[in-house]
């Protein structure tokens, strides 16, 4: 039982505390609510290790036990610069600071490559869940047929703590052979030691227009490939009502697929995977404005996301401000008013 313990006439006794359920998820971390159950039981070749790590991502932060996620990711510093990621606000030089915001923000788990954890992985051991980025690339070599090095495996995992991997493929580069039999490989020997695998899937190559690598079309196909993958929890970009494939382009016209608002584009997504039956979150992508990002994120929210895997957005501005935006975004997806 929950409770304090006070002073009574024949010593301490312990006093109950009045709390809601969803506080006594929050504390307890182990309560399993039907929705979470519910979304485990899509999951039925996994073992039970796998499963118990998306509990842990699913019953952590302010949206323990919706089945709704957000996730703070900080891969930036690896993949676009120190100084284009952290100067904005310099306090993101710190690899600590990271694990203090997602703490402090109430998020369901920190992503970022081996350094990063390393960095921190000790000093804020159980107090949140991580996922390490096992593949990065940088921008200081630009090519047109992106694929990025792997940069850590499962074994990393395990000894940091982690809950699951992550990996970024990149449908549509001429690479996509290559990155598709690494992540097969690390996902098999990811889901043999019990972690859960979440796949960044972002449309990029030689074949697609700029436009086109968040077209409605590209983004759900996108989705689809990471769940053909076998990916547990699919993280793409919120996608445009732009259709770049003409042969696609007839199939929405002819079965009037609507994709006119986010909401309609996020629900054609979770089509696309699996019929909403793998987790699939959005990304904050570039920087934008408080009120038009939770505008976008209201749409995805009305459409079934399961959530949002938000950095740029969030540590790039000042700490009070982050914490803020990050519970707003947290309570868009639980149907709390802001």
């Amino acid at each position: 039982m929950l409770g304090k313990w006070v002073p009574g006439q024949q010593g301490l006794i312990l006093m109950p505390l009045r709390i809601s359920v969803w506080t006594a998820i929050q504390i307890e971390g182990e309560v399993m609510t039907p929705r979470v159950r519910e979304i485990l039981s899509w999951y039925g070749a996994d073992n039970p290790g796998t499963l118990t790590n998306l509990a842990r991502l699913m019953n952590h932060g302010r949206l323990a036990g919706t089945g709704k996620m957000v996730i703070l990711p900080v891969d930036q510093g690896f993949e676009h610069g120190p100084a284009r990621s952290f100067a904005k606000n310099a306090v993101g030089y710190d690899p600590h600071y990271h694990f203090q915001l997602a703490i402090e923000s109430g998020c369901s788990a920190y992503a970022a490559p081996l350094g990063f954890l390393e960095a921190g992985a000790r000093e804020f051991a159980g107090e949140i869940p991580l996922i390490l980025k096992i593949n990065n690339s940088e921008t200081l070599y630009s090519n047109h047929s992106p694929i990025s090095a792997l940069t850590s495996g499962i074994d990393d995992a395990l000894r940091l703590g982690c809950a699951a991997i992550g990996f970024t493929i990149y449908p549509g580069s001429s690479e996509r052979k290559n990155m598709y039999e690494e992540i097969a490989l690390a996902a098999q020997d990811a889901k043999k030691a019990g972690l859960a695998v979440v796949m960044w899937s972002y449309p990029r190559g030689e074949q697609l227009s700029k436009q086109g690598e968040t077209g409605i079309d590209v983004v759900a196909y996108a989705a689809q490939i990471a769940a053909q993958l076998g990916a547990h929890i699919i993280k793409v970009k919120p996608p445009t009502s732009f259709i770049e494939q003409d042969a696609a382009r007839k199939v929405y016209e002819a079965q009037g697929i609507p994709v006119a608002t986010m909401a309609d584009r996020a629900k054609h997504v979770l089509d696309a995977s699996f019929a909403g039956k793998r987790i699939v979150i959005f990304s904050g992508g570039e920087a934008k404005s408080t009120a038009d990002l939770l505008e976008e994120v209201k749409g995805l929210a009305q459409g079934g996301a399961f959530g949002s895997i938000m950095g740029r957005n969030a540590f790039q501005r000042p700490k009070k401000e982050a914490i803020e935006l990050l519970k707003q975004v947290q309570d868009i997806f639980a149907g709390r008013p802001l």
